[in-house]
């Protein structure tokens, strides 16, 4: 048995020509999350009314419904490069102040497989230039209060809205 271990992590080895810090292939990344938590931050943004910006998810893991921004941590990576990094791609927007901690939430979903065990981080940040008309093609809006629709994970969020 030991062998047979020794001789599958010899093959895992091979592997070391992705870059994590590029991402990983989904194989890998789905692999390691069966087995691990994976660690992301959530951006909560509010325009000056105080409304949060969110963004619109359809996909296979969490289904459909308005999310608060995030991004999982990649291998060595700073956590406020990520914060960034979530900004720009996601929302097309640079940020500030992203060293707002707020709070670490766990989040497990029994039963499933991928994507079922996270350890989510949330910063409070800013909108670099006050552009908070990035409202575009009804995927990002501003919610002055909680969306009926928004995603069963993220209702760890209610507070935060008024």
């Amino acid at each position: 048995m030991e062998d047979n271990l020794e001789s599958l992590i010899h093959k895992i080895d091979l592997l070391n020509a992705y870059n994590p810090v590029d991402g990983l292939p989904n194989s890998i990344f789905y692999f390691i999350g069966r087995n691990t938590p994976l660690i992301n931050v959530d951006l909560l943004i509010k325009n000056p009314e105080g409304s949060i910006l969110m963004t619109w998810r359809d996909d296979e893991h969490c289904g459909k419904g308005w999310h608060i921004p995030g991004g999982i941590i990649r291998f060595q990576e700073k956590i406020e490069d990520r914060i960034k990094k979530v900004a720009m791609s996601e929302l097309g927007i640079s940020v500030s102040n992203q060293n707002n901690f707020l709070e670490m939430n766990q989040i497990i979903v029994p039963g499933k497989k991928e994507r079922s065990h996270f350890i989510s981080m949330l910063y409070e940040c800013e909108l670099n230039n006050h552009s908070y008309d990035i409202e575009q093609n009804n995927q990002i809006k501003f919610f002055k209060k909680m969306p009926k629709d928004i995603l069963k994970y993220h209702l760890i969020y209610e507070k935060y809205f008024t």
